[in-house]
């Protein structure tokens, strides 16, 4: 018997097209009804309940339950990176409508990947804070600069107590549209928590694009000094 993990259990439970629309579904990090999960992934309730279940044996997916109600999630950010990861060896979708067409727009220009923002408005983040010397880049990882501390504090994030949280803090995560880092880590996921507290950006309903209001587009000129055009 080989000792150490197999790597052919999670490959096989993310293998199924349907449990990978599921997963992919959960990556705006939040938890969802297996009847919206399975909706988004096309295929029956029951059908979803028993992939749900099987995602949750392997250690994938945790179940919250209120009531009589199940909700589903991804169970780490872990299971998202290895999600995003796929993301980036999958071949692009095919457009075959309106609809598509600007569901994919709003993904690429702005979109959560499981706790922290991706996409194009990831990578200007990025970009803006390296430039301001808030954060700079190093080989496997972000680290936070003492005048990026100040600045994370100014924007109301307390820096000491996401220093303090079980999991990297300042961490790199290859973005599957712009094909570059974007920060992740509990520092990536304190900035998209206080950008939506601030209403700078809002989640779009059914999807993990996040749009960026009117007020998001002066806060973040403002504050990031990125110019973002408005749609």
């Amino acid at each position: 018997m080989k000792a150490g993990p197999i790597a052919a259990h999670p490959a096989a439970m993310i293998s199924d097209p349907s449990r990978a629309a599921m997963l992919t579904a959960m990556m705006d990090g939040r938890f969802h009804p297996a009847s919206e999960l399975a909706y988004m992934a096309g295929i029956t309730p029951q059908t979803a309940s028993y992939h749900l279940a099987k995602l949750e044996e392997a250690g994938m997916v945790a179940m919250h339950k209120q009531g009589r109600h199940r909700y589903y999630g991804l169970k780490s950010h872990d299971v998202a990176a290895v999600v995003e990861t796929l993301l980036l060896l999958a071949p692009p979708v095919e457009i075959k409508s309106l609809r598509q067409s600007e569901e994919n727009r709003h993904l690429r220009r702005a979109r959560t990947c499981y706790d922290h923002v991706a996409g194009d408005l990831g990578i200007r983040l990025r970009d803006a804070m390296i430039e301001a010397s808030v954060i700079r880049e190093e080989a496997d990882a972000f680290a936070i600069t003492g005048e990026g501390a100040a600045f994370f504090e100014q924007l109301g994030i307390d820096v000491g107590a996401v220093r303090k949280k079980r999991r990297s803090f300042c961490s790199k995560c290859l973005d599957w549209s712009e094909r570059t880092p974007h920060l992740a880590g509990s520092l990536g996921s304190a900035l998209l928590e206080r950008l939506l507290e601030l209403r700078w950006l809002l989640r779009m309903e059914g999807t993990r694009a996040l749009r960026i209001t009117d007020e998001g587009v002066r806060g973040l000129q403002e504050t990031f000094h990125i110019e973002i055009p408005r749609s």
